[in-house]
């Protein structure tokens, strides 16, 4: 009898193990296909463009990199002494109002339509003269081909006017995690609120 006590016991020790190997394996799985459906880029993403780019820091970069992050981002030129410097300034008012718990998943990128004059280490100083040495100020530089394709993703044209001047569109775009479009914001010095609302809403 005694021996059936304990055979009984190390059956339901058995089928409890079982049963546990089960559950973490089903676990395992649903995560797995959790995360693959979050690693999925969808046909909008602008992480499907093959472009390169080049940081204020001189490394090479690819935009499917930024992968994760709700991107704030606008197309500028460091010479440019109108409208440039107001978009700067929108882009410092947007980012002060996000809230500290969502600051890190925020990157703020500002890509150059003047590639030849803004060289990594013309990024480099024009952060430095904005106060946005941060890691979360990201300056890029790319090929005129790069810099126009993406350019035309954005809705963004610009023209050169003169050999130190461009013409071009003042729009600040909202990217969520996965490199979609989902916000933008037109015009100098505007209402931003909405842009930060963006923000906040896709922010973790």
């Amino acid at each position: 009898m005694k021996n059936l006590k304990y055979i009984l016991i190390a059956i339901s020790l058995v089928a409890m193990s079982c049963n546990n190997a089960v559950n973490d394996s089903k676990d395992i799985s649903e995560n797995n296909a959790e995360e693959s459906k979050r690693n999925v880029i969808s046909d909008m993403s602008i992480y499907n463009l093959p472009s390169h780019w080049t940081t204020q820091d001189g490394a090479g970069i690819e935009l499917k990199e930024l992968e994760g992050k709700v991107l704030a981002m606008v197309m500028i030129y460091t010479s440019c002494q109108a409208a440039c410097p107001r978009l700067v300034a929108d882009m410092r008012n947007i980012e002060k109002q996000i809230p500290n718990d969502k600051k890190d998943d925020v990157q703020y990128v500002f890509v150059s339509i003047d590639p030849e004059t803004d060289t990594p280490e013309r990024l480099k100083a024009f952060a430095k003269e904005n106060q946005m040495e941060d890691d979360k100020w990201l300056f890029l530089r790319g090929s005129e081909e790069d810099t126009r394709e993406f350019a035309a993703v954005l809705a963004v044209n610009y023209k050169q006017i003169s050999p130190i001047d461009f013409s071009h569109s003042n729009i600040i775009s909202v990217f969520n995690q996965g490199g979609e479009l989902v916000h933008q914001q037109e015009g100098l010095g505007v209402d931003n609120k909405e842009t930060i609302q963006a923000i906040i809403e896709l922010a973790r």
